[in-house]
């Protein structure tokens, strides 16, 4: 499973602890002796490890965000994401200290050390579960966007739907077929994820250039005249309008979620001590994005919002080449997730490498076990974005259950479980609080989509 060798290096600055070449994978090395594409690691700058870590926390989260607000209202909405933010900190702040204190190199070691060999299966499951949901998610906007969506009877026209009409080759299975085998495959094929580095600070450009854009055309028209007053505050009406409100707390905890690659950027930096200010650095900017992404979106479309908000952008927003604009933002946000995907297939190729083939070989030595296990996972992401009807849906399920264990459940567990001795009171009061609120928050959830999926469905009989 391993694809580079561990290689000691002596830095004062690494508090003896052991630096990790950056092919090696997010969990633990099957043998640290194995051969593969070693060498030493150059340590990261603050700078490098700050923009690797705001890649992996932006993603297509970022979608849904402005329908939450259509949920929630902008003040509490806003609150929450300002919430979510501190909570993830301080989950990483826990995982990055027992960590240091065990010795352990990677978030899968950390819960081997806690748990035993059935609590690193559990969080390979977990981020199994979780990034093949991502990526079903970035697969249904580039779809929306290429080739429209519908929602409640209305049709969203897709940018090559509006180029060129609607033809056969530009319906959403041909589309997304042609983006797997000649996009995604291609990037999947890399070995060293630091051969994707190029394509990680483009894709970051993309996304600063659609939040950009979003934000002019907001302004102009709230200049012009042309928005109305966005909603402030929640409308709960009755019960069920108010267990609805639970249905964004995945949402958001899937917007956050990056602490399994927390140790990897970790280990990668020249100075250990500067990961703290990396996490802070990396969760202020990424929040700043996220809210004004937040208000902007939801500014610009109110209730019509969507819930991925790219297929709002189907028609022309009523100002100077307006038209155009809308297809920048979405084809600039298309080709963003395109180059993410393959930096979140990574670590799921290998986790599923893991659990499959424990015993085996490295994988990047084996092109017969590399290239099966990646096209069973291209296969099964395809399949998941043809029939799973919207990101909203995606996320209620990722976000519900492994987003939710990998960013706050799993993190408390190892702070209750205190092998070190070194948990305050403070500690397991937050971490007992977080499984709550996690636990309580999801079920909710879980339940209001379930009895809205039941109305839905027994609607037509009645």
């Amino acid at each position: 499973m391993t694809i580079g060798s561990i290689t000691p290096k002596d830095k004062h600055s690494r508090r003896g602890k052991k630096v990790v070449d950056e092919n090696s994978p997010l969990l633990p090395t099957r043998r640290e002796g194995d051969a593969g594409y070693g060498g030493e690691v150059n340590g990261a700058s603050f700078t490098g490890a700050v923009f690797n870590l705001s890649t992996t926390i932006v993603g297509a989260g970022i979608m849904a965000l402005p329908a939450t607000m259509k949920v929630l209202g902008l003040v509490l909405g806003i609150a929450l994401i300002i919430f979510m933010a501190f909570l993830t900190d301080a989950s990483i702040e826990l995982l990055l200290r027992f960590s240091k204190a065990g010795k352990s190199v990677s978030y899968g070691g950390l819960m081997g050390e806690a748990f035993g060999k059935w609590g690193k299966v559990l969080l390979q499951l977990s981020v199994l579960i979780n990034n093949i949901g991502v990526l079903i998610v970035y697969m249904i906007i580039i779809g929306d966007v290429l080739s429209g969506t519908s929602s409640s009877g209305v049709h969203h026209a897709g940018v090559l739907e509006g180029w060129f009409g609607d033809h056969w080759w530009n319906g959403r299975t041909f589309v997304l077929l042609v983006t797997t085998l000649g996009i995604f495959s291609p990037l999947a094929c890399f070995k060293r994820i630091d051969s994707l580095s190029f394509t990680s600070a483009l894709s970051v450009a993309l996304a600063v250039a659609f939040v950009v854009i979003t934000v002019g055309i907001s302004i102009v028209k709230l200049i012009s005249g042309g928005l109305g007053m966005p909603r402030i505050l929640p409308d709960v009406t009755d019960f069920t309008s108010l267990i609805n409100l639970f249905t964004v707390v995945p949402v958001l905890v899937t917007a956050f979620i990056c602490h399994y690659n927390v140790h990897s950027i970790d280990n990668e930096l020249e100075d250990s001590t500067h990961i703290k200010g990396v996490v802070r650095t990396s969760l202020a900017l990424c929040s700043t994005v996220y809210i004004m992404t937040s208000i902007f979106g939801f500014l610009l479309f109110g209730d019509a919002t969507l819930d991925d908000v790219l297929a709002n952008f189907d028609a022309d927003l009523g100002i100077p080449f307006g038209s155009v604009l809308s297809d920048v933002v979405r084809v600039s946000y298309a080709a963003h997730l395109m180059l993410v995907f393959p930096v979140i297939f990574y670590p799921l190729r290998l986790n599923l490498d893991g659990l499959l083939f424990p015993s085996a070989r490295p994988l990047g030595l084996s092109n017969t076990r590399f290239a099966f296990i990646s096209s069973g996972l291209l296969i099964i992401i395809f399949l998941g974005a043809n029939f799973i009807p919207s990101i909203w849906d995606a996320f209620q399920f990722t976000g519900a259950t492994a987003a939710v264990c990998l960013g706050f459940i799993f993190p408390a567990a190892i702070t209750l479980r205190d092998r070190h001795n070194i948990a305050t009171k403070k500690d397991k009061i937050l971490c007992s609080f977080m499984i709550v609120l996690a636990v309580f928050s999801n079920v909710v959830a879980i339940y209001s989509d379930a009895f809205a999926l039941f109305k839905k469905n027994a609607s037509p009989s009645e």
